[in-house]
């Protein structure tokens, strides 16, 4: 399994969440790796649904200013 590291990038994230899910589909891991994978896992989620919810306000904002600019 890739190991934790600090805040990864979004693709990072996806990436090893994607390992992760592989794994657990894939193979019979011993309950507590299978915990440890899972909790891994809803960590990497909530940091994805993060970035996607910050990319979501910065395109917001950006929409909204481009409403806001004067045509010329």
């Amino acid at each position: 399994m890739v190991k934790p590291s600090k805040t990864p990038s979004f693709e990072s994230a996806v990436s090893e969440l994607e390992v992760i899910v592989q794994e657990m589909e894939n193979s019979q891991l011993p309950l507590d790796q299978a915990l440890a994978a899972y909790q891994r896992g809803f960590v990497l989620l909530r940091q994805c649904q993060d970035f996607l919810g910050k990319a979501e306000q910065s395109i917001r904002v950006l929409e909204t200013t481009d409403t806001e600019a004067p045509s010329a």
